[in-house]
C-alpha cells in the first residue's frame, strides 16, 4: 500500500466506529433526543435506572426555573449495555449508541473519582463532548456534598449544551479585590460564608478562622471558604448549585468580573447567563406562558444490540480511474480500506455483510459473524476486482438493507458503510426509504466529484462522512489529505515518505478542561 495511505484509511475508518454526534434538539422549549448510556463495565443494578429517572425529572423542573421558563427535558433515552439481562420493556436502539451519548454512566475517572464532570474541548459557548456520572454518585446519598442530583445535572448540562465554565477555582480559592479586601472566588459576591482552616490531630478535628499572611495579605494555605447554610443570594448555579437559595445563573448584574475563575478566563469576563443568552437554544425559544410546571420527562429504555454492519462497495467503471496524486485505482483503494476495516476496526462477534454495486447491486455475502480468520476470508475473497458499468448508489443501499433483513436482522439501528466515488446524481431518489429504514449510513467518498447528496445520506441518519481531497495552501510536501468533516479532522500524508502529519483542529485548541464542581 502507498506509504502513509494506510494511516489515512485506518484513521478514517476508525473514526467511523466512534460517532459522537449528539441527537439532542429543542422542540417547543423541550429537549428531545437526550441519550444517557451505561457503560458495559457497570454491573447490573436495579436501582440505577430509577435513580437516573429521578435525577432527570428533578433537573427538568430546576432547569425550567433557572432559564426563566425556557427549557426542560421532554424525552430521554436510557441505553443499557448488552451485558445486562434482557427485559420486555427494553426496546431496540435505532440510532442511539454509547459513543453518541450525551451522558455516560461509567467507572470513576482517575482524576475525578466519583465527582461528576463534563468533558469540554472548546472555547466559550462551544458545546461539550459528554457528561460523566459514576454509579456510586447515582446510588449513594451525597446530598450533603453535592446537593440534589437534579441540580448537579443542570450544572453539568450548562457545561455541555451552552459551553459555560465553573465560577469557583479550587487552585485559587481567594483573591485580592479592587477594594483591597480578600474575597472568596465565587459568583455572586452576595453569597456569604466563613473562611476556615480545618485541623486534625489524632482522632479529632477542629475548625478555626483563617489567618492572613503578613507578606502577601492573602489567606493562609489550606484556608477554605464555607458558605453559610442560610443564604438570600439566588446565584449562581455554576458556583454552588447545592445551596438551597441558588436557582439562577449569574447575570450581568450579579456577575463577579474580578473572580479568577475559568468562566471569566474563557469567556472574557462575561456572565454565564450572557453566554447562555447568545446560544442557538436561547435564540430559538421564548419563555412559556402561564404558571404551570413543564410536562414531566418521558423515558425510553433501550438495550444495546449486537453490531450489524453491511459494507456497500462501488465497482462502477469510474472506479478504475487513477488520480495523478494517488498512483492506484479507486477500486484498489476501496478494497484496501475494506480489508483494513475487517482486520483492524470491526469488533469480534459483529455481524458483517458485503454488497457490491454498479448500475445494479449484488449481495456477495449475507451477514457473517466475525469470530476468526475464516470469517474475514469469507468476506474479503468476495471484494470486487473488475470495475465496470454505471453507478446506482440507491440500488447498492437497497441491496444492503436486503442483506441485513435476509439474515433475520432489523435495518433499524444497523449500519451501512458506503465506499464510493459518489458520481451519481440520483441519490436523493431513495432518501425516504433510507429514513424509513432507521439504518445509520457512513459514507467514504473516494473521488473528487462526489455528489453533495452523499453527505446528506450521513447527515440524515446521524452517520459519518469522510472525503478524500486535494490539499490546498498546505506544505507542498504533504500533497494529499483525507478530511473527516464531522470532526473537522484532517490528516495529510506524503506519498514518498512513511511519515504522516496530523493537522487536527483539536491540537490547536487550548488545554483540555476536565470540568468538575466543588465538593460541597
Amino acid at each position: 500500500m502507498v506509504p502513509g495511505l494506510q494511516v489515512l484509511l485506518f484513521l478514517t475508518l476508525h473514526l467511523l466506529q466512534n460517532t459522537e454526534s449528539s441527537m439532542v434538539h429543542l422542540n417547543s422549549n423541550g429537549y428531545e433526543g437526550v441519550v444517557i448510556a451505561i457503560n458495559p463495565s457497570v454491573p447490573e443494578d436495579e436501582r440505577l435506572i430509577p435513580s437516573i429517572k429521578e435525577m432527570v425529572t428533578q433537573a427538568s423542573t430546576y432547569l425550567f426555573e433557572a432559564t426563566e421558563r425556557r427549557f426542560y427535558f421532554r424525552n430521554v433515552s436510557i441505553l443499557v449495555p448488552i451485558t445486562w439481562k434482557s427485559k420486555t420493556e427494553y426496546l431496540t436502539p435505532k440510532q442511539e449508541s454509547y459513543d453518541q451519548a450525551d451522558v455516560i454512566v461509567a467507572d470513576p475517572h482517575l482524576q475525578h473519582g466519583d465527582d461528576p464532570y463534563t468533558l469540554q474541548y472548546g472555547q466559550c459557548g462551544d458545546r461539550g463532548q459528554y457528561i460523566h456520572f459514576t454509579p456510586n454518585f447515582l446510588l449513594t446519598d451525597n446530598l450533603g456534598i453535592y446537593g440534589p442530583r437534579g441540580r448537579v445535572f443542570v450544572h453539568e448540562w450548562a457545561h455541555l449544551r451552552w459551553g459555560v465554565f465553573d465560577e469557583y477555582n479550587m487552585d485559587r480559592p481567594f483573591y485580592m479585590s479592587r477594594k483591597n479586601t480578600v474575597e472568596a472566588t465565587r459568583c455572586s459576591t452576595d453569597i456569604t460564608g466563613t473562611s476556615v482552616v480545618r485541623e486534625c490531630q489524632g482522632g479529632s478535628c477542629v475548625s478555626r478562622r483563617c489567618r492572613r499572611d503578613a507578606k502577601t495579605g492573602m489567606q493562609e494555605p489550606k484556608c477554605t471558604f464555607i458558605p453559610n447554610k442560610s443564604q438570600t443570594a439566588r446565584g449562581s448555579i455554576m458556583f454552588m448549585q447545592s445551596l438551597d437559595s441558588v436557582v439562577e445563573f449569574c447575570t450581568e448584574k450579579t456577575h463577579n468580573v474580578e473572580a479568577p475563575n475559568l468562566q471569566n478566563k474563557m469567556c472574557n469576563l462575561r456572565s454565564t447567563w450572557d453566554v447562555i443568552k447568545a446560544s442557538a437554544d436561547f435564540q430559538n425559544a421564548s419563555p412559556m406562558t402561564g404558571t404551570e410546571a413543564p410536562p414531566l420527562p418521558t423515558f425510553s429504555l433501550l438495550k444495546s444490540r449486537q453490531r450489524v454492519v453491511c459494507l456497500v462497495l462501488d465497482k462502477s467503471g469510474s472506479m478504475r480511474l487513477v488520480r495523478h496524486y494517488i498512483p492506484i485505482t479507486r477500486l484498489t483503494l476501496m478494497n484496501q480500506a475494506a480489508e483494513l476495516y475487517l482486520i483492524q476496526i470491526i469488533e469480534k462477534e459483529s455481524l458483517v455483510g458485503l454488497v457490491t454495486f454498479d448500475s445494479t447491486a449484488t449481495i456477495q455475502t449475507n451477514l457473517i459473524r466475525i469470530i476468526n480468520d475464516s470469517s474475514y476470508l469469507a468476506i474479503s475473497t468476495k471484494l470486487p476486482q473488475y470495475p465496470n458499468g454505471g453507478t446506482s448508489i440507491c440500488n447498492g443501499l437497497k441491496k444492503g438493507f436486503e442483506a441485513i433483513t435476509s439474515s433475520d436482522q432489523s435495518t433499524s439501528g444497523s449500519e451501512i458503510v458506503l465506499l464510493t466515488d459518489g458520481e451519481d446524481n440520483r441519490i436523493s431518489s431513495c432518501f425516504q426509504e433510507v429514513k424509513h429504514s432507521g439504518a445509520i449510513i457512513h459514507t467514504i467518498a473516494l473521488g473528487p466529484s462526489a455528489a453533495r447528496e452523499l453527505e446528506t445520506l450521513s447527515d440524515m441518519t446521524v452517520g459519518e462522512q469522510s472525503l478524500q481531497c486535494r490539499s490546498r495552501g498546505m506544505d507542498k510536501q504533504y500533497s494529499t489529505c483525507g478530511q473527516y468533516r464531522r470532526k473537522r479532522h484532517v490528516l495529510c500524508y506524503h506519498l514518498d515518505s512513511k511519515k504522516a502529519r496530523n493537522h487536527s483542529s483539536r491540537s490547536k485548541r487550548k488545554k483540555l478542561h476536565h470540568l468538575r464542581f466543588p465538593g460541597r
